[in-house]
């Protein structure tokens, strides 16, 4: 036909040149991936120790808290041989958590808080009132929660923080933990908590971020019919219910970090690691499994709901800044709380800082999720937002309405926002203000790193710390709040009317 070999002409021509770019594509991408793994700083020794932790593999022989602690003297044993005496002069320096004696060695505190831990109930607390059951979160240790958990102990409960596999040691432990790991010892230890406590006391469980999610995925087990002892209730702080979808990409792995002089392939991120208590360097290993777990989650409830309320679901006490960078804050309403049944669930919801001289200096909507919340007419869970009482005060009230209700009941609290907060983080949600570590008004303390308490000027480029590390708050200023609250939730004789 007329034209027919134009056409074939112009469609092989097509085709190469889509061949072409897309062939230039690769050749970036593969040019970009490559100058990835050669760039950036070097793995240390403490992001390459093999160090031997718990495997859900070991679940069949480790059966008890007692044997967890034992493997874990193990573990720390090996840490302190292969890390901390193998150390290089040039490691030495003062804010080097892996330096022995330095100012971030978790070692010159009274307690390694690295390390699970079990509190007994207080002696003047009376008889004990229950269990309960702590779960830190990704890259981080049961030093988390170490100040609900002294609460709790003081309050009448028995409590364990548990060190969660790949955490606590070595940034190197997040190259190799899978969620089973994480499965498998947490109902290892709330098999033992049951054992400890009998079949009558309650046992909750407080999980932050991925260890709230931990929490969901557990008690959802329990509820799809795994002979597993059911949790009184769940306090979920800044829970990771769903991260970035980006995170999926994680989850591919091209076994190049495995070849000598490509180590640097196996981490997203590899920082100075000054926190004792929190690895700064980030595997994409970690944010696989975090994605496998949070898709787990979300798939599990929505199997569950088939589009009805879950019943049957313990009562749930959430707090959520509405700010969130680390997780998807929206998900904790979209993926859980919207499909449990009305039956005693809640949200407690830390706006942003709305101080009339701070929003101009913030985003057009810094707290979206707020407003969406506020808007709704019912839900089937509770809600408490936590905001400025008027634009013209820093002070903060309580705006609480009841599942199923629109009303919302004021209540002026004797609270407010620090003058250089512009809001809280995912982070600061469970550290109280004069938390050592974390606290911005904590004490001076010479012995260790107080990274609450850094101010520090200068030029850019100069400083070897990340950005986020000096401007990320780190403690809650209502930290007072979310106790009060939880004595309410575990029904403590402390619990305000």
């Amino acid at each position: 036909r007329p034209g027919m070999p134009m056409v074939r002409s112009l469609a092989r021509w097509v085709v190469f040149a889509a061949g072409s770019v897309l062939l230039g594509l690769v050749l970036i991408a593969l040019a970009l991936y490559w100058h990835f793994v050669r760039s950036g700083p070097e793995p240390r020794p403490w992001h390459q120790a093999v160090l031997a932790d718990f495997t859900a593999a070991d679940a069949g022989e480790v059966t008890d808290l007692a044997g967890y602690v034992q493997l874990e003297d193990r573990l720390f044993a090996e840490l302190l041989d292969k890390v901390y005496a193998g150390s290089e002069p040039a490691d030495r320096i003062p804010f080097n958590r892996f330096s022995a004696g330095s100012r971030s060695d978790p070692g010159i505190w009274p307690v390694n808080w690295n390390r699970t831990y079990h509190l007994q109930p207080a002696p003047d607390a009376g008889e004990r009132r229950g269990a309960a059951l702590l779960l830190h979160g990704l890259t981080d240790s049961p030093y988390s929660l170490r100040s609900v958990g002294e609460h709790l102990a003081s309050s009448g409960f028995e409590v364990v923080g548990l060190r969660l596999p790949g955490h606590g040691t070595a940034p190197s432990g997040l190259l190799k933990f899978r969620v089973e790991d994480m499965q498998a010892a947490v109902r290892l230890a709330m098999l033992d908590l049951r054992r400890q406590v009998g079949p009558d006391e309650p046992i909750y469980i407080a999980g932050y971020s991925n260890g709230a999610a931990l929490a969901v995925d557990y008690t959802l087990s329990v509820l799809d019919g795994e002979a597993l002892p059911m949790p009184a209730g769940l306090v979920l702080v800044s829970p990771a219910i769903a991260i970035s979808r980006f995170a999926a990409l994680a989850r591919t792995r091209t076994g190049l970090s495995s070849v000598p002089g490509f180590e640097r392939a196996a981490w997203q991120v590899i920082e100075t690691e000054f926190d004792p208590y929190k690895y700064n360097s980030f595997s994409f290993n970690a944010a696989g499994e975090t994605y496998r777990l949070t898709t787990r989650v979300t798939r599990q409830v929505e199997r569950q709901a088939q589009g009805q309320p879950i019943r049957g679901f313990p009562p749930v006490l959430a707090f959520l800044s509405t700010v969130d960078s680390t997780v998807l804050a929206d998900a904790v309403v979209d993926a859980l709380l919207e499909h449990l049944a009305p039956e005693g669930h809640e949200l407690v919801l830390f706006d942003v800082n709305r101080y009339a001289t701070v929003q101009p200096l913030l985003v057009r909507d810094p707290g979206p999720l707020t407003q969406r919340l506020l808007s709704m007419p019912t839900r089937p869970f509770g809600l408490t937002v936590i905001t400025n009482a008027t634009p013209e005060t820093l002070q903060v009230k309580e705006l609480r309405a009841a599942a199923g209700s629109g009303e919302q009941v004021t209540r002026l609290l004797d609270l407010a926002w620090p003058r250089t907060v512009f809001s809280l983080s995912h982070v600061a949600l469970p550290f109280p203000p004069d938390d050592p570590l974390y606290g911005y008004e904590t004490l001076a303390d010479a012995a260790h790193v107080q990274l609450g308490r850094i101010e520090v000027r200068g030029e850019n480029g100069v400083l070897a710390l990340p950005t986020w590390a000096l401007t990320r708050q780190r403690s809650n200023p209502f930290h007072s709040y979310l106790i009060e609250r939880l004595d309410g939730f575990v029904g403590s004789d402390d619990a305000q009317p």
